[in-house]
């Protein structure tokens, strides 16, 4: 196993030091990316609450609030784990961002 992760991990180097750059910040831009959102989608959660009960009420960011942020999660978190599980292949486009806002803590209305 420990033969394996480096492997993997050497691979995974080569490919970021041998893939063409490209606009949208290229494959370490997108590997970042990826890292973040996997680990920081449950901030979603609290953050729909939060947003919606300062746009509604209480009531509202407990339950439609909370729901939209499990979603919101779950999808942040998968393409943060797509993304950075395919790093150094530029899909899409030009490693464009698969979410937006691109990180969780870019938008807070």
């Amino acid at each position: 196993m420990r033969k394996f992760t480096l492997i993997l991990l050497s691979a995974m180097l080569i490919s970021a030091l041998i893939a063409k750059p490209c606009f949208a910040g290229g494959p370490l831009r997108k590997l970042g990316r990826g890292l973040a959102n996997v680990f920081t989608g449950i901030v979603e959660i609290p953050k729909k609450v939060i947003l919606t009960t300062k746009k509604e009420n209480l009531a509202k960011g407990l339950t439609s609030g909370f729901m939209k942020g499990v979603e919101e999660g779950l999808v942040r978190t998968a393409s943060g784990l797509y993304e950075a599980l395919t790093f150094p292949i530029p899909a899409p486009a030009d490693y464009e961002p698969m979410v937006s806002p691109e990180f969780v803590f870019e938008e807070w209305e």
